[in-house]
């Protein structure tokens, strides 16, 4: 996964972590609810990069925003809600 290199915007109460690959797009949305709480929203991943990790590297990325910022993740997206389930180490981090 190293040749993933993980980007982050956030503009007008919604952000985003993505890669950008030679071929597509990854990238896990996000709204800005309250400073303490983010609605995690879609996450796609680029065709032909399935099964690679690297919606779960997305999501680890926002994880460990929340960590350092403070603030809860509402799993709305389905394969945040499915992960958050396979990973209840990351349960102080959900608001559910």
């Amino acid at each position: 996964m190293s040749d993933h290199r993980v980007q982050h915007e956030v503009a007008s109460g919604r952000g985003r972590f993505f890669i950008q690959h030679p071929d597509g797009l990854s990238e896990l949305t996000y709204t800005i609810t309250s400073p303490s709480l983010v609605i995690a929203d879609h996450t796609v991943v680029a065709s032909g990069y399935e099964g690679q990790g690297v919606g779960l590297l997305l999501l680890d990325h926002l994880i460990r925003t929340a960590d350092a910022s403070g603030f809860k993740i509402m799993p709305l997206c389905p394969f945040v809600n499915a992960q958050r389930r396979r990973h209840p180490e990351w349960a102080a981090y959900f608001a559910v």
